[in-house]
Order: C-alpha cells, then structure tokens, then sequence
C-alpha cells in the first residue's frame, strides 16, 4: 500500500481559538456541540477564521462475492440499477447533495455489471466484484493497492476543484458483512454484536448471515493464525481489510487518507463508512482529528463501533440507507459550526457586559 504522511493537526492555536470562542456573545460552552465542532475545524484549517469551499461526494459502487451466500435481503442487481438512478438524479444522495451543494462523482469500483457506457458514472472497475470471503479472500494485495490509489486519485481531482470538505457513501449490496467483520477483528467485539439486519433481513435471515460470517471468520483466523491482540501491525491491518473488504470499501479507505494528508475535512457516514474510518484509524491512527461523524445509524452496532474511535455523532435520526445520506444531512451542522465563529459578535464589539 502507498505510504500516506499524515499528522496530527497542531494544536498551537487551540488557546486563541477557544478564546475567541468563549468571547462570542453567548453563555460560555451554551452552542454545545457547535462549539467544538468549530475548534476542531479551526484546527484542521489552522485559522481563526475557518471556510468550507466547493463540497464534494464521491459515491462508490462495488459488489461482493459474500452476497452469493444469502446475507442481505436485496439482490447484487440493486447495485447496478441504483446507480444508474443515481445518474438520473433520483437517489437519496443526489436530493442531500442538491439540497447542500455538494457536487457529486458517481464512481464504480467493482459492481458487477457493464456501466462503462452509462453517462455520469466514472469508470474505475477493478473486477465485477469481490472473490467469495467465505472461501478466499475477497481481493488479491494488487487489486487492494489499485483501490487505494483510486479513491487517493478521486479526492485529488476534488482537491485541485478548490474542495477543502469531502463526503464519502457507497452502494453495495451485503457491504454490512464485511463491515460487522472488520468491527469484530479490529475492535475485539464479539461477532455477533457486530452484526445487524442490513437492508432488512429477518430473524431467519440474520440467524444465516450470522452463520455464514462466523464460518468466514473462523476460516480466516485457522487459515492465517490471527489472534487477537492490542496493536495490530499495519501488514495485519491491510491483510484484515482486503480479506474481506470491497472495492468500494477499500477505495473510501484511500480517499479518507489522502483527504487527511491534504488537511481537508472528512465527513463520514453510517455503518459502513464508519467500518472504513475504523479501518483508516488502524492504519493511520492521525487520520481520526479530520474526520467528522454525521450520525449514528439503526445498523445494529454502529453505535459501538463509533465508541471504539470515541466518535461523537452529529445526528441521531434512525437512518440506515448508506450512500452518505446520514453525513450529507449533517452538512447543516457542519456550517453553522463556521457561521457561528465567523459571524456571531463578542462580547467587547457588542457592548455586553461579560458575565463568566
């Protein structure tokens, strides 16, 4: 895997940032969790005076060998036909980029089916899906690197757009598996804890997804030797993550990387895209300071894995349709966070008496 160089933003400014923050006209700490929401912004952009410029989500599109074992209720032919509605402007993503401003690339990475001819989605494809985890790894290391290197690749063209905050979703049918996997490994949480309902199975069918996960896991373990244990090794982690990643998946790994190096703003959604943030924390532990959690989803275990970066969700509103729907309705959030310490008066200017 490519090498990213991230660092920790430099807290130097957090006084004078946090000055200015208490100096607004309002009761000290009384915008909760805007206030440090803006700190965090601050700090990321190392500036008093923080902008979000030229929004962008890349929506990712992957299918997965594991979706032939019956673990999700919608068949892998959702995937490619919900891209192409995405391309027609009927998705839940494209009404939340519209509706925030946010320009969407609608990417595919491994769905399996023939969309290189189809307007408005970027070709990335790697294979038409992921290789069955029940009984192989789900990549080879060079389709892992190649998905790396793409989603890098995809927020260096948002980058050079003037894009300074980036969204990430995906589409995939069965993509809870491998997350709830990579929960389980990375996290030390008991499988089945992990592993929830999805697009919506019932108790017969998560009693079999449950089945078919241990089977993949306890395969994976005899066959590797893995144990747990405190600090996985960066070769560990990688091998983690293409064992049972999809392209998609692996792909919102290397964009939220690079978007890290490149000291932008990093909006991460549900389930699924929490999975990739754990993924990208275990690898770059730095990458966590750029990233703000939109909600906590209804997936079973999103909170949890949220708690294992000690994340604190913007929303909490029931949602569980992927895509970054969840991220992009925080947006909101995120810029009355900047409105509130660029435009709110202090105290002095205002003529108030300072009461704290």
């Amino acid at each position: 895997m490519k090498h990213f160089h991230i660092t920790a933003t430099d807290k130097e400014l957090k006084s004078s940032i946090q000055a200015k923050i208490d100096n607004l006209n309002k009761p000290k700490g009384s915008l909760g969790r805007l206030e440090t929401l803006a700190l965090q912004i601050c700090l990321v952009q190392q500036t008093l005076s923080p902008e979000l410029k030229h929004p962008c989500h890349l929506l990712l599109g992957g299918d997965h060998g594991i979706e032939k074992e019956g673990v999700s209720v919608s068949p892998r032919d959702v995937t490619w036909q919900q891209m192409i509605n995405f391309t027609l402007g009927g998705g839940g993503v494209n009404m939340f980029c519209r509706q925030h401003g946010f320009k969407l690339r609608i990417v595919d990475m491994g769905v399996d089916h023939d969309l290189n001819n189809v307007p408005g989605i970027i070709d990335h494809k790697i294979a038409r899906g992921t290789k069955n985890f029940l009984h192989e790894p789900a990549m080879s290391e060079t389709e892992f690197d190649q998905a790396i290197e793409v989603g890098s690749q995809l927020v260096d063209e948002c980058y050079t757009e003037g894009c300074n905050i980036i969204c990430i979703g995906e589409m995939g049918i069965a993509n809870t598996s491998p997350s709830s996997i990579w929960m389980h490994l990375f996290g030390n949480v008991p499988l089945d804890e992990c592993i929830g309902v999805g697009a919506g199975l019932d108790s017969p069918g998560l009693k079999h997804k449950r089945e078919v996960l241990h089977q993949a896991v306890d395969r994976f373990i005899n066959t590797t030797s893995f144990s747990f244990h405190d600090k996985l090794s960066t070769k560990e982690t990688e091998h983690i993550i293409r064992y049972f990643g999809g392209f998609e998946m692996v792909a919102a790994i290397g964009a939220m990387l690079h978007a890290a190096e490149q000291k932008m703003l990093v909006m991460v959604d549900g389930f699924i895209m929490s999975a990739c943030a754990l993924a990208a924390c275990m690898l770059e532990p730095n990458v966590l300071d750029y990233m703000i959690f939109g909600h906590c989803g209804d997936e079973s275990g999103h909170k949890r894995m949220l708690s294992l970066m000690n994340a604190q969700p913007l929303l909490q509103l029931s949602l569980r349709l992927g895509e970054g729907t969840g991220a992009l309705c925080s947006y909101s959030i995120i810029q009355s966070a900047v409105n509130m310490i660029n435009e709110m008066n202090n105290f002095d200017n205002a003529k108030i008496t300072k009461y704290f």
